[in-house]
């Protein structure tokens, strides 16, 4: 076949580049590309775009498709800036390109039948239409982003929306909350946020996970708040919990994690997402003892209680310990840690004194100290539940009382 002239060169190459680019913009992707490219060069052209998560060959015989794996990994060392091997058979290989960012290739691989500066302008062809792939996926995922979060900041913010409508709206983001979901929300300690919301996606189907850029005092990189929805099945509440602790355990090494109950109506979701709020605030500035049983029993209760009527459990606060916590703020005492010693040791007054490096008649004392101060007497069984359920109460709203 007769070479061909440059002014037929110029317009083959023109309609080569718009129907690529038609086949991005029409939906077709990276698929119809490798395919276009590969029939102009008449060889095997395969496109790699790490950040898409993206590798394509054609022709796509399985033969040929055996080879993405050994691709992806060469591409992706050559985004990353490692040295590697090419892969056998690689003929010319055009890097896609985004400012001075490498974001894929497109290689051909084994002969083709066009000349070689012929195949590379193809080549080059394919690649600006991947980056326009690049790009509308990128649009797509930052207005996607966009939606995710304006849902879940309307949840922050306790906005006033109809139960159907977060139905709805959270099913045009993929998630179903028509069965309920578990809120959870994490204080990042990594420059990595994407990295955890993929995980939260990858851990939790259909979960609904976003990044909330950092504000004044709080960590440098932001939270993640994430709607964890209901587990089909008999025991929805319950398998729901264990997979966001599952989730929770994973997420540890990338920062601090809280967890809310199991909120089985649409209607509650700002309560769930206000009370993981809550529960991280509390483990934030908590020690070991309470971050071990948070999520459990009592405290789980009182969380439920305050992200929905917070002032019946500053109540509660003032009603038991508060009186004893002013008075070590004002004298430098420490009467609610013996009180917490003395109710962990099951009111064994030697096992306190132990614990607190005390006397037995400094323990005594204090309790009385404690029982002036509140009316609650510290040996009474009424009275105890009544101080331990306060210092629980104390606990979770600590975070939260003024300084």
């Amino acid at each position: 076949m007769a070479a061909p002239t440059a002014a037929t060169l110029v317009e083959r190459l023109r309609g080569l580049h718009l129907r690529m680019v038609d086949a991005v913009l029409t939906g077709d992707g990276l698929e119809r590309v490798a395919e276009l490219a590969a029939e102009a060069v008449g060889g095997t052209v395969a496109i790699v775009v790490p950040r898409l998560g993206a590798a394509v060959i054609a022709p796509s015989r399985s033969s040929l498709c055996e080879r993405l794996p050994e691709l992806r990994r060469y591409v992706g060392d050559c985004v990353g800036d490692r040295l590697s091997h090419p892969p056998r058979g690689l003929a010319i290989e055009i890097p896609i390109t985004s400012g001075d960012e490498m974001v894929g290739c497109v290689v051909l691989l084994e002969g083709a039948s066009a000349p070689g500066d012929e195949a590379a302008e193809y080549l080059h062809l394919a690649a600006v239409a991947s980056l326009t792939e690049v790009a509308v996926e990128e649009a797509r995922d930052e207005v996607e982003q966009n939606l995710r979060g304006s849902f879940l900041e309307d949840l922050r913010a306790g906005a006033v929306v109809a139960p159907d409508e977060l139905v709805r709206r959270a099913a045009r983001l993929g998630c179903d909350l028509s069965r309920g979901a578990v809120a959870l929300c994490a204080e990042l300690h990594t420059d990595r946020p994407r990295h955890v919301v993929a995980t939260i996606g990858e851990d939790v189907p259909g979960a609904l996970a976003q990044h909330m850029p950092p504000v004044s005092g709080g960590s440098q990189s932001g939270r993640v708040y994430a709607l964890l929805p209901a587990i089909a099945g008999a025991n929805a509440a319950e398998a729901t919990l264990a997979a966001a602790a599952r989730l929770a355990a994973r997420l540890q090494r990338h920062g601090t994690v809280g967890l809310s109950s199991f909120y089985s109506e649409a209607g509650e979701l700002a309560r769930a997402v206000q009370e993981a709020d809550l529960v991280l605030d509390v483990l934030t500035v908590s020690g070991e003892p309470i971050a071990e049983d948070i999520n459990q029993g009592t405290y789980r209760l009182l969380f439920r209680v305050l992200a929905s009527h917070p002032e019946e459990v500053r109540s509660f606060y003032e009603d038991t310990v508060a009186p004893v916590v002013r008075y070590d703020d004002q004298y430098r005492t420490d009467l609610i840690g013996t009180l917490d010693a003395y109710l962990a040791a099951n009111c064994h007054m030697s096992a306190t004194a132990a614990a607190i490096h005390a006397h037995r008649h400094t323990v005594a004392y204090r309790l009385e100290r404690v029982r002036e101060l509140t009316g609650l007497d510290p040996m009474q069984s009424e009275d105890r539940e009544r101080l331990g359920l306060g210092l629980k109460a104390y606990r979770i709203i600590a975070p939260r009382l003024p300084r």
